[in-house]
């Protein structure tokens, strides 16, 4: 006797966080983070999906989380430093070159 156990179909929302946080990680600042917030963001969603156990992925979605979130920080820090030390140069009178 055989027993046929049928695979769980991956969540979508799972592969496509890892490839967004995949091509985020490559490619770094040069794409302003916008597939790195995407992916944060598609990750959350996938593990929603996979929460109920439905649909497979979980490990796939708390990857693209993890890269989302390593390459979103510190874009976020330097922007926020550019933007503070642009406003501190305007105050203080800073010569432009």
């Amino acid at each position: 006797m055989y027993v046929i156990q049928q695979q769980l179909p991956t969540s979508g929302m799972a592969v496509a966080s890892m490839v967004l946080a995949i091509i985020g990680l490559v490619s770094g600042c040069c794409s302003f983070g916008v597939p790195s917030i995407l992916a944060v963001i598609f990750g959350h969603v996938a593990l929603g999906e996979t929460r109920s156990g439905r649909k497979s992925g979980h490990g796939m979605a708390v990857a693209g989380l993890v890269m989302g979130y390593v390459v979103m920080l510190p874009a976020i820090l330097i922007s926020v430093w550019v933007v503070l030390m642009g406003g501190i140069g305007a105050v203080s009178g800073g010569t432009t070159p």
